[in-house]
């Protein structure tokens, strides 16, 4: 669907379902040149399962209209902006990468209103190395092999396919190659870039959620590491965390783990309309 978020409309992905107030919603936001399709398993699921769902391409992104946005705290206040004219008083919110650092900083400006916060492939600092930042700038084609290379675990079409006519290195590449291409006016790809790399406020973000936090690492992951999510860890009120076998790009080499670490914390965490719409539903489906 579409809402008119800052006087812009912005496309959200729904799941499949008609959005209705009375569930309660999870906001998935992607990473830098991605959509909300990196989200279609997990999306498609929880809006069958009793939830609204809400994956928006951010502005400039796309179906979005709008100026892109520079900076992790724009991207925040647009996020909430988005709950608001949905109708939206309190929602989980889940990201992957940079979506991962706006969420949090949406969790820490109004921790009123986030009920669940899953960080997907975090990092706090999430620095981006010069050559790769500048790459991104000035050879943009470039860097995005680069990024594939060191965001999926597996890069030959077999085994890293998950059925017959799939490849994840080359599908990622051709999704960011798209994004790139849907905003002729301002390169996406280094925006993204240096939103996360200039980004300093995780751990005082953190400091500030209220509500319980999943963080879903990659072991193999070489863009984001496991190890650069425990300043955010340490600081978490109620952490939980899934370690799950895979690259940076998780939610497309292990979807299925993606999904059930995600159902498990949101479905756990006393959300009993989500649990009696789920049982509505006929439970759990695997």
């Amino acid at each position: 669907m579409h809402l008119t978020v800052n006087g812009h409309s912005t496309f959200c992905y729904t799941g499949g379902k008609a959005f209705d107030p009375a569930r309660p919603t999870a906001v998935f936001v992607p990473g830098v040149l991605n959509d909300h399709s990196v989200w279609g398993l997990q999306t498609r699921y929880l809006a069958h399962h009793g939830w609204n769902v809400l994956a928006p391409d951010l502005p400039g992104h796309c179906r979005s209209a709008g100026e892109p946005l520079c900076s992790v705290q724009e991207m925040a206040q647009f996020l909430m902006a988005l709950l608001d004219v949905a109708g939206v008083k309190r929602a989980a919110l889940v990201g992957h990468s940079l979506g991962s650092l706006v969420v949090l900083q949406a969790a820490a400006d109004q921790p009123e209103r986030v009920s669940h916060l899953a960080l997907v492939a975090t990092a706090c600092p999430m620095k981006v190395s010069a050559s790769l930042l500048d790459a991104s700038r000035d050879q943009p084609l470039k860097a995005i092999g680069m990024v594939n290379q060191f965001s999926h675990s597996m890069l030959a079409p077999p085994p890293s396919s998950l059925g017959p006519g799939t490849w994840l290195y080359g599908g990622a590449r051709a999704l960011m190659k798209r994004v790139l291409a849907s905003n002729a006016k301002v390169n996406l790809f280094h925006r993204g870039f240096a939103a996360c790399d200039n980004y300093t406020g995780g751990e005082a973000a953190m400091e500030r959620v209220r509500c319980p936090v999943l963080f879903v690492i990659a072991a193999s992951d070489a863009m984001t590491p496991g190890r650069m999510a425990k300043p955010l860890q340490e600081r978490a009120r109620d952490g939980h965390t899934v370690i799950l076998a895979g690259g940076h790009q998780i939610m497309l080499e292990a979807p299925d783990g993606v999904l059930f670490a995600l159902k498990d914390f949101l479905l756990s965490e006393n959300n009993t309309a989500a649990a009696k719409a789920d049982a509505a539903a006929g439970g759990a489906k695997t």
